[in-house]
């Protein structure tokens, strides 16, 4: 499964800037909201599933080179994050769903923990 199928069949707001999603695979899913727990949990080119909406999670998902973060509940991020989002390449994802409908969904299109 690609990250456009994801963005698709999740219904997900693209908030930074518009990529190829068609050419980028998740490797699994991953949620938490304490960054640390990402930080040590979250695997390389993974999804992470989060309501935190801050610039830090930037920063986390640069380190881990995420494929994208999906930010639930219709938590909104700054614009500063957008931004810095955009310039490290970290793609942002919306929804109002709760993170637990999100992870199940996620899990039936087959994105699982490696």
């Amino acid at each position: 499964v690609n990250l456009k199928d994801v963005i698709d069949a999740l219904n997900l707001k693209v908030l930074t800037q518009e990529k190829d999603f068609s050419e980028q695979i998740p490797s699994a899913g991953y949620c938490a909201d304490l960054l640390s727990c990402v930080m040590s949990g979250a695997p390389h080119q993974g999804i992470w599933v989060t309501l935190q909406a801050h610039t830090n999670i930037v920063a986390v998902g640069a380190l881990l080179d995420l494929s994208a973060i999906i930010i639930t509940e219709g938590a909104q991020p700054e614009e500063e994050t957008i931004q810095k989002a955009n310039d490290e390449g970290i793609t942002l994802l919306s929804s109002d769903e709760k993170n637990f409908e999100i992870c199940g969904k996620l899990w039936e299109l087959g994105l699982r923990n490696q």
